[in-house]
């Protein structure tokens, strides 16, 4: 494979991190800015960002790749508006056969345990369901496309950044048929999504980090000449650009190779990120000293972020065993 990314994808990336950097929320408080907010969620809309996963069922718009590079640069400014949740959305509908319908925007919903594709038999929640009206979900035969109602009001959960909402009733307004690969390929492309996101949070926690360890002073010098805080910092960077090696293959996998070995070039990707973007994130707190367990740091949004992201569609765990399985037929992740 070649991992350089050619001049669109550069140029579709710069975008992506300008907005992110103009609109995304710089401090804590930003969160409560509704005008700041929408301003965001208009520009994503008018970019056609969250549209990148339409076309046709056997090509897409945009690569995985290219749908890497927004999701790791609105991770990486904690970008509170809904966008892995719509493109999953559209990925699904265009691997069915349907045409994005109507202009109401769609999000996916998981199961209750935040594993799986949740299925018109199952309770599911949507947890990137703002601005959305409607859940895509599994139909009962679990090979065809359904939607669902939003059973209320989105609220804010453990992500200060993204919202939840239970789904209701399956509406059952659209119906396409998806085979076992479909289903692999998408789920190959959820995870990957969710394994950037990760590595954008690590990315930007580690940027704030640094940038306070530069400014803050103790004794007379920037905390940043200390040896013990250096440690630290190079210990977070070195987790975090094998994150984005991991990622880069998986991004990479999504439309280049069999669902199967694009699952598990995810599951690698996933399992790497879930696991350290913990770390990373607690690294940034310790960096911060006091100020880092106030509400004030943006340090815990990251933190939050990272702790959804993990668990949506299989941390760590889900992905060491589905490895396990498919590499040598292990029963689960410890046998």
């Amino acid at each position: 494979m070649d991992a350089r990314p050619t001049t669109e994808q550069r140029e579709l990336e710069a975008a992506a991190v300008r907005l992110a950097a103009n609109l995304g929320p710089a401090t804590v408080g930003d969160l409560d800015d509704l005008d700041r907010r929408a301003r965001l969620d208009t520009a994503l809309t008018q970019a056609g960002w969250r549209e990148l996963r339409t076309g046709t069922p056997s090509e897409p718009v945009a690569s995985g790749v290219e749908t890497a590079f927004v999701t790791r640069a609105l991770a990486r400014r904690a970008c509170d508006v809904a966008f892995i949740g719509p493109v999953l959305g559209h990925d699904l509908l265009r691997r069915a056969g349907i045409e994005s319908p109507d202009g109401v925007q769609r999000t996916v919903a998981v199961t209750s345990d935040l594993q799986r594709l949740a299925s018109a038999s199952v309770n599911g929640v949507a947890v990137d369901a703002a601005g959305s009206a409607r859940a895509v979900i599994l139909g009962d035969d679990a090979d065809t496309v359904v939607e669902a109602a939003l059973a209320s009001e989105a609220k804010d959960g453990v992500d200060l950044t993204r919202v939840v909402c239970p789904v209701g009733p399956s509406i059952g307004s659209h119906h396409g048929r998806l085979d076992r690969d479909d289903l692999l390929a998408w789920e190959a492309l959820a995870v990957t999504l969710t394994a950037a996101d990760l590595v954008g949070v690590m990315e930007g926690t580690l940027e704030l980090a640094t940038d306070y360890a530069k400014e803050r002073r103790q004794y007379g010098v920037p905390i940043g000449s200390f040896q013990a805080v250096q440690h630290l910092l190079a210990e977070a960077k070195a987790l975090t650009e094998g994150a984005v090696s991991a990622l880069v293959y998986a991004a990479w996998a999504v439309d280049a190779l069999p669902p199967v070995e694009a699952r598990a070039a995810a599951a690698v990707a996933k399992a790497y990120a879930a696991r350290n973007a913990r770390t990373v994130c607690e690294t940034s707190i310790q960096v911060h000293g006091g100020i880092g367990n106030t509400w004030e740091c943006m340090a815990h949004v990251f933190l939050r972020r990272a702790l959804l992201s993990s668990e949506l569609f299989g941390g760590d765990g889900p992905q060491l065993a589905l490895l396990a399985r498919q590499r040598w037929g292990a029963s689960d992740g410890l046998s």
